[in-house]
């Protein structure tokens, strides 16, 4: 067991996994890259350090792309002007892999000898760097340190073809978690990994088509949903209309289980399921598995609110915001000094006093990670004159790294990889301290239980149950040189 767990807090950092990336894509429509633009503010949940779009004029691809918010970068006339067209893709991220920078951030393009061609990815590639020592050895020259390029290079030196056999041939020779969304000229593509676990969903406005990671994103721009592009699916989108098809080997569907819990927006549906009612279940079951009897029921703003809702309602415990959140504070706010780290917590998250003096309190949280953030609103609370202070979690403990899209710290940082649960309690500092079940998450999602041979979904920051080879990560499962030609 590691003994120093005394780790640094970033007052700016709520300790959460950070989200992976969002996608939109449009075809058909007027004012193309403004409705990108919308479809990207929907999406800033999912990626909050850089934004870019690729659109398509006609005869011109052009492009902006920035770091920061999507409101601060496609808030401008002048930027969108110059995005004329009527088919854009975009995309909001956080780095995953590759460092923040400019030249990192998507959709990637580039030129090839049948024309511009651009791509956004949500996931992570799991045999990227294997791939792109081949590749360097083979002369080409990368201009990014992110895993999508590896897919552009792939294309480039393909057998030739269409842009959607090329497409085709590169992916058939990655591995890991991917949702495309792609541009070429007067065509927009969607793909999702054989496994499904991004998401990716197909929605139209008018005669238009559009993709996007999350159906807030069609809400946004008055777009009706259609469907969820199934695993291992690839739209093929252009003026003659659009076409499905099934370019890879069957797998077991993994949707990650962690879109419910946490990373998507709460008013969204993915894969048949809402969201917010996916969440209210996990907290009923966590109360059914894990109840004590408590005076309020209080969540911790935000990601927390469904959950303690759900909990409330079956645990008969009255629902109150014991906590309020400051939602203006940027990183940027104040210089993190030692004195502002000591106030850690206090920058985003303040007790509401009144509601919390001489009670028994539960407060809802979606996950502990690093459990920095937990420890200081634990502390919070007491000092709000709270009686006693239970934590309830709505998630099973994150003991393992996520190498499919999701920025998880090394497991010498996480929490649970470390603590046993009753070690975990006196660590934050709380009375009592429950995580739900796996077994619990399955049954909130509609599943009898999990299925340990075969998981319904990607549960693996939980169980360490990897459903895609980590090639890169063990280096004996590398890929045969032979892939790099196409040949299986």
């Amino acid at each position: 067991m590691t003994q120093d767990m005394n780790f640094i807090a970033d007052p700016f950092d709520d300790d959460k996994l950070k989200e992976e990336c969002g996608v939109f894509g449009i075809l058909g429509k007027d004012s193309a890259a403004a409705m990108t633009a919308l479809g990207l503010h929907a999406l800033q949940h999912r990626g909050q350090e850089a934004a870019g779009i690729v659109c398509y004029d006609g005869e011109h691809f052009n492009a902006h792309h920035a770091l920061g918010h999507v409101g601060e970068n496609f808030n401008s006339d002048s930027v969108v002007a110059r995005l004329a067209g009527t088919s854009a893709i975009g995309h909001t991220r956080y780095a995953t892999t590759g460092e923040t920078a400019l030249r990192n951030v998507q959709p990637l393009f580039a030129d090839f000898d049948f024309g511009g061609f651009a791509i956004g990815h949500n996931g992570n590639l799991t045999n990227a760097a294997g791939l792109r020592k081949q590749l360097v050895k083979r002369g080409c020259l990368f201009r990014s340190t992110t895993d999508t390029e590896v897919i552009i290079h792939l294309m480039a030196i393909a057998r030739g073809g269409s842009p959607v056999d090329r497409l085709i041939e590169a992916l058939r020779q990655i591995e890991g978690a991917y949702s495309l969304v792609c541009l070429g000229k007067n065509l927009l593509i969607g793909v999702r990994d054989p496994y499904g676990v991004r998401p990716l969903v197909l929605g139209k406005i008018d005669d238009a088509y559009v993709l996007a990671s999350e159906t807030c994103a069609l809400d946004i721009i008055g777009a009706e949903f259609v469907r969820d592009i199934a695993a291992g699916e690839m739209v093929i989108i252009d003026d003659k209309g659009i076409q499905s098809i099934r370019p890879f080997e069957n797998a077991p569907h993994k949707f990650c289980i962690f879109e419910y819990i946490y990373f998507a927006r709460p008013d969204s549906s993915v894969e048949g399921r809402s969201v917010y009612e996916m969440r209210k279940n996990i907290g009923a079951e966590l109360a059914r598995e894990s109840h004590i009897d408590a005076d309020i029921v209080v969540p911790v703003p935000d990601s927390g609110t469904p959950a303690a809702i759900g909990y409330a309602e079956i645990s008969k415990i009255p629902f109150d915001l014991g906590i309020i959140r400051n939602h203006y504070v940027g990183r940027t706010f104040i210089q993190p000094t030692d004195r502002i780290r000591h106030l850690g917590v206090k920058l985003k998250h303040n007790a509401n006093r009144r509601f919390i003096e001489g009670k028994r309190v539960i407060l809802v949280d979606d996950s502990i990670v690093r459990g920095t953030t937990s420890t200081k609103i634990v502390d919070m609370i007491r000092a709000a004159g709270a009686k006693e202070v239970h934590m309830r979690i709505s998630s099973p403990p994150t003991a393992h790294s996520c190498f499919y899209g999701i920025d998880t710290p090394e497991p010498d940082k996480l929490l649970a990889h470390n603590y046993t649960v009753d070690q975990m309690q006196r660590f934050i500092g709380a009375d009592s301290l429950a995580f739900i079940s796996l077994d619990g998450l399955y049954r909130a999602m509609g599943e009898t239980k999990r299925n340990s041979s075969n998981p319904q979904f990607c549960d693996a920051c939980f169980s360490g149950d990897y459903p895609i080879r980590l090639t890169d990560l063990n280096a004996e499962k590398a890929p045969q040189l032979s892939l790099i030609n196409g040949n299986r």
